[in-house]
């Protein structure tokens, strides 16, 4: 049983120092001992002023009749006390605590259970006991239901369960109010099992069948404690009373779990029910729309006309939500219609500032403009909250700005956020988007308290950074610390994987994720899709894809993608119309994954289709990336003219990824004029764009125009700018072996070098001449040859010959698009040796076997 002790009053509160009142000569008597004096009419004005909601006023009139030694009653206490309560203004209800206390009266029941409402509201829980535990046999229902609340409410489960349970033991029955704060310290996964206990005693007792705070405190417990959506719906469709709060909760835990379609059926019940949505539906239903898959938009746009003839158009809560929907659901990535609800705002506070920079950094490419709302919001009178500073920082990640990421964060420190798990694992993402992986690691070490959103967020770092070496280490880590990793973990962890094709990583992680009850979550089986696609094993990725239950555009998207990258563009075009058939509404990443499928196959017909239909039948308005996927498509064909033709008609300025697109194309073509014209447009928009210098370098390379090619390569060193050095590398046994051009720093460099010239040998007996066309320096022949065998994916190729067997594929990555000779000679090789073969290079999968590759040499 609880310990019993004294209670401890708050010291009486001084009277000011004032000058003694003039007497009258009619009166010699002080003014303190005059019996005389009535004081009835103070009273009345203090009530008086309570009923008319002058809380201030009455506490006046309460200081002045002190300043007399005259106090109220014991009624107009507890009037006043709950006042306080109900404004919350807890600095006044405790001053009025200090009068009670000069007052000498002994406190009933009611008293101190108003006492326990107003220090467990203002946050106090350790006032609230120790009045709790002075009340002795003073104690009743509504005592042991306010310190129950007082617990749950400041979040303390076990002495909340624990409180009830003594209640239980002093003989009190619980009522509802008891049961909704008791249960609302279950609705966590840790006391979540009790609360089931709790439930079954609440079943006896009826209050399930009539009480609809307890309802609404059993499905916030399924939800928060279980995730547990089907038993919450049990409970809603079982409460014979249900009001709008109840709508409205059930409603927003729909779309807390992913389930924004049973939100808006909902919705859409409670109105034809005769119930009035609420400011507080309205917010909950248009933040359900930001998740749909399809017509979300549409949807969104009728709620907010709703909103308006609702008479809500001001209110500050819908607002952001309004903000978030259109930042959210804009189709051509515009924010225009989120910025105008942002700007038409009568007043602003900290979450529709969050909202709308939180939306300029989700949408791609305009973390300046995000940046700069979050400067003018600081000079405003608003302060930024934890929210609002994770924001900024990654929008200062995506630009690669750690600078003003560090000076944005000195201003968190500033305002108290320096422990706060966001900004902290905010300030480790931005650092390790800008390249500074020894800061990122620095800054997670620093953290005041690491738990697993921060280990999530640096293994996502380090896998970001194509360092799963790193990420795995940490993964071990939060193993041995105990921590029980998430679906984030596990999705970081492969993206980490595939990125490197690390395929022995990712198995081991899928059999990981097995273990631990993973693999139904759609989130990890969408990584999966992508990891093993990336990692060159397609049919593993199909696989997965046929066993998932639960499928969601990512989810068709990644498989599509994963055909089109290995060139199987049929197959591509078979799921994406299995998912228009299925009801999915494809957005712009299915389409680029679509295009690109014909791009690889050369389906010019069936792209120019796919591409019309985009805004015809879903609505979707081309973006860059689609119009380079046609430029790609027709330039690929050797349709240099019919693409040129299209770029020029394109209703936006094509950019410098259309015109580099162009560029690749007619150096396949040998095209130069074209070529040259696509690389003066893109160095007009950049006159530093590495990429355009090589291609046009490349270009006149395979003409033979070395001059031209030194004139590029000397323009390139005056600006600083570098090419990307060739890489290819493989995994075998978990290791990642990385090769360059002419590599001599491996352990095995000799086995590895009489294995190429081994094969050199065979392939050139079935017919294999180098190509020395692909050798973009000025050489001897004979030089031209050595070096073209001397590329990274061949050393690779002849690595994983003496390092794996039969019936193993040996997969080699690259960082570059794989040369015509690389290309070439290793068919020839597949020949010689049996072995398949599969190269992932940087724009697609080569499968080759006995001769012959899934690209029909086309790419």
């Amino acid at each position: 049983m609880m310990a019993m002790v004294n209670l401890s009053l708050p010291a009486p509160a001084k009277s000011p120092s004032r000058p003694p009142p003039k007497l009258s000569s009619q009166s010699s008597v002080p003014l303190s001992v005059n019996r005389s004096v009535n004081f009835e009419p103070l009273r009345h004005r203090l009530i008086k002023h309570l009923d008319a909601g002058h809380l201030h006023k009455a506490i006046s009139t309460l200081d002045v009749m002190a300043s007399h030694n005259a106090h109220q009653d014991l009624v107009t206490y507890s009037l006043l006390l709950k006042a306080c309560i109900r404004s919350r203004d807890f600095q006044l209800g405790k001053l009025v605590h200090c009068h009670l206390t000069e007052s000498k009266l002994e406190l009933d029941s009611v008293l101190f259970n108003s006492l326990i409402s107003l220090y467990s509201k203002a946050g106090d829980w350790t006032k609230a006991r120790e009045i709790f535990e002075s009340m002795g046999n003073k104690r009743d229902l509504v005592s042991w239901s306010a310190m129950i609340s007082c617990f749950a409410n400041n979040k303390m489960s076990f002495e909340a369960i624990l409180t009830f349970l003594y209640m239980l033991d002093n003989g009190f029955l619980p009522n509802e109010y008891c049961f909704t704060a008791v249960i609302r310290a279950c609705s966590t996964s840790e006391f979540f099992p009790i609360g089931e206990i709790i439930l079954g005693f609440l079943v006896k007792t009826g209050y399930l069948d009539f009480d609809t705070n307890v309802g609404c405190a059993l499905i916030d417990m399924f939800v928060k404690g279980n995730s547990d959506l089907e038993s919450a719906f049990k409970v809603f469709d079982k409460m014979p009373d249900r009001n709008v709060v109840a709508w409205t909760l059930m409603i927003t835990r729909c779309t807390q779990l992913s389930y924004p379609s049973g939100a808006i059926e909902l919705f859409v019940d409670m109105v034809l029910g005769g119930y009035m949505p609420d400011r507080f539906t309205l917010s909950g239903i248009i933040s359900a729309c930001t998740e749909l898959e399809s017509e979300s938009l549409s949807l969104g746009k009728q709620l907010h006309s709703w909103v308006i003839r609702s008479g809500f158009a001001s209110d500050v809560c819908i607002g952001c939500s309004l903000v978030d929907m259109y930042a959210k659901c804009t189709i051509d990535g515009s924010l225009d219609d989120s910025r105008r609800v942002f700007d038409r705002m009568e007043n602003h506070n900290v979450m529709s500032w969050t909202a709308i920079i939180t939306g300029y950094v989700q949408c791609g490419g305009r973390d300046m403009e995000a940046i700069e709302l979050f400067c003018k919001m600081i000079e405003g009178p608003v302060p930024p909250n934890h929210f609002t500073f994770s924001s900024v920082l990654k929008a200062c990640g995506n630009l690669s700005d750690s600078r003003a990421g560090e000076q944005f964060y000195a201003h968190a420190v500033k305002h108290g956020f320096a422990s706060d798990d966001y900004v902290g694992n905010s300030l480790i993402s931005m650092y390790a988007k800008s390249g500074r992986m020894d800061d990122a690691q620095k800054a997670f070490e620093s953290l005041f308290e690491k738990n697993l959103d921060s280990y999530n967020t640096v293994v996502d770092a380090y896998a970001k950074n194509l360092d799963s070496e790193g990420a795995f280490e940490l993964f071990h880590e939060i193993s041995d610390f105990g921590v029980e990793v998430n679906a984030f973990t596990f999705t970081s962890l492969l993206s980490g994987a595939s990125s490197i094709g690390a395929i022995g990583k990712g198995e081991q992680i899928h059999a990981r994720l097995l273990k631990s009850g993973f693999q139904s979550n759609q989130c990890i089986c969408n990584a999966l899709i992508s990891m093993y696609a990336r990692c060159g094993h397609i049919e593993a990725a199909f696989q997965v894809f046929n066993e998932m239950g639960d499928r969601n555009v990512i989810t068709w998207t990644s498989m599509i993608t994963g055909f089109a990258k290995h060139g199987f563009a049929a197959r591509a075009l078979e799921i994406f119309h299995e998912m228009l058939k299925a009801g999915i509404r494809p957005n712009e990443i299915t389409y680029i994954a679509v295009l690109s499928a014909c791009s690889h196959a050369g389906l010019v017909s069936e792209g120019w289709e796919i591409f019309k239909s985009m805004h015809k039948e879903h609505g979707i308005a081309p973006r860059m990336e689609h119009y380079a996927c046609m430029v790609d498509l027709l330039g690929r064909s050797g349709l240099l003219r019919e693409a040129i033709e299209f770029i020029n008609k394109m209703p936006c300025t094509p950019d410098a990824l259309v015109w580099r697109t162009f560029l690749g194309a007619c150096r396949v073509h040998h095209d130069k004029e074209l070529g040259e014209h696509s690389a003066k447009m893109i160095l007009q928009q950049g006159p530093h764009d590495t990429a355009a210098h090589i291609l046009l370098s490349n270009l006149y390379a395979s003409s033979g125009q070395w001059e031209d090619v030194a004139r590029i390569r000397k323009n390139m060193k005056e600006r600083n700018l570098i090419k990307e050095a060739g890489c290819s590398w493989i995994e075998v046994d978990n290791k990642i072996h990385r090769f360059h051009v002419a590599d001599t720093s491996h352990p095995q460099v000799q086995e590895i070098y009489d294995k190429l010239d081994e094969m050199a040998l065979k392939i050139k007996g079935l017919g294999y001449v180098p190509n020395t066309d692909f050798v973009l320096h000025e050489l001897e022949e004979e030089q031209k040859e050595q070096f073209v065998f001397q590329h990274s994916e061949k050393i690779a190729v002849a690595f994983g010959l003496i390092t794996t067997s039969r019936p193993k594929p040996i997969r080699v990555f690259k960082n570059l698009r794989v040369c015509g000779d690389c290309h070439t000679a290793i068919k020839y090789i597949s020949m010689a040796t049996g072995r398949e073969i599969v190269l992932r290079d940087s724009n697609r999968f080569h499968h080759i076997k006995n001769g012959t590759c899934s690209c029909n040499d086309y790419w």
